[in-house]
């Protein structure tokens, strides 16, 4: 097919403060054959009436994201399926940039969008710097459009991790497909991070890394996962670019002093998690 259909997953949840951006950017796509499912947490707000006003595909379910995308593409029928979190707003050419590149290389099976975090303060303004160091770290950022038949055939997401189920699932493609399988496009989704509060952020990561064990404890990707999950890694990407990390000395240094946060959250996470009674 030419003109095949692209699914577009959002899994909600008290989302409605950022969700009709998110949509708007899906329906103002250029590439007009696709279809929009949004999969509610039962939210307590009007995500749900949001929703509706864009697409008669709204489901509720829950307990997680990774239970909510896969119940999406259970409901679905493209060819090809797009993962967005309602925190997203997507650049006009994303899905047209997608269905050109994965189509234009058959050993192609996920695809990697890059990343760019808008909003207000300055922990946005760090996000925004440390994300500008991943463009092209294979291992650093997660696939977030895929072949549907490579979905269905790798399991889909890991209902049992939280966090890292974002880079679990290319992984296991990658295991299974080789390294050439999963490409990038230029087009970006800005991720919408509005007045980032570090503490709640902090307590987000810690949440996230309880279950940073059982991604840990799979055998699919040892070298990607190694350097995802290596603190020393995780600095070296920016110290490998001094006069980048350091243009604005300042942002630079309050970027190092948030991922130190983070990275000493995610780890008492992991410690509680690990130890923790299954």
């Amino acid at each position: 097919m030419s003109n095949p259909c692209v699914s577009v997953i959002v899994p909600t949840y008290n989302s409605a403060i950022y969700l009709e951006e998110c949509l708007k950017s899906i329906i103002a796509q250029s590439y007009k054959n696709t279809e929009l499912i949004v999969v509610d947490n039962s939210s307590q707000d009007n995500t749900q009436m949001i929703a509706k006003k864009y697409t008669d595909l709204v489901y509720v379910k829950g307990h997680e994201r990774s239970a909510q995308r896969n119940f999406g593409v259970a409901q679905s029928k493209g060819e090809y399926i797009l993962i967005i979190d309602s925190d997203m707003v997507l650049t006009e050419g994303v899905v047209q940039a997608c269905v050109d590149t994965i189509r234009g290389d058959s050993k192609l099976k996920a695809l990697i969008i890059p990343e760019e975090s808008f909003g207000e303060g300055v922990w946005v303004q760090c996000k925004k710097l440390e994300r500008s160091f991943y463009s092209g770290i294979d291992w650093q950022e997660a696939s977030r459009f895929f072949d549907r038949q490579t979905y269905l055939e790798v399991g889909g997401y890991d209902e049992s991790i939280t966090g890292p189920e974002d880079y679990d699932l290319p992984n296991r493609i990658e295991s299974k497909y080789g390294s050439e399988c999963i490409g990038r496009v230029k087009a970006l989704i800005y991720h919408n991070e509005r007045n980032l509060n570090l503490i709640a952020y902090c307590r987000k990561k810690f949440y996230y890394a309880k279950t940073l064990d059982l991604y840990i404890r799979k055998d699919e990707n040892k070298d990607r996962l190694h350097k995802q999950t290596s603190i020393l890694r995780r600095y070296g990407v920016f110290f490998a670019k001094p006069a980048k990390l350091f243009k604005n000395p300042l942002l630079g240094i309050v970027m190092l002093f948030m991922k130190t946060c983070e990275f000493a959250a995610g780890a008492s996470g992991y410690v509680i998690g690990k130890f923790s009674p299954k």
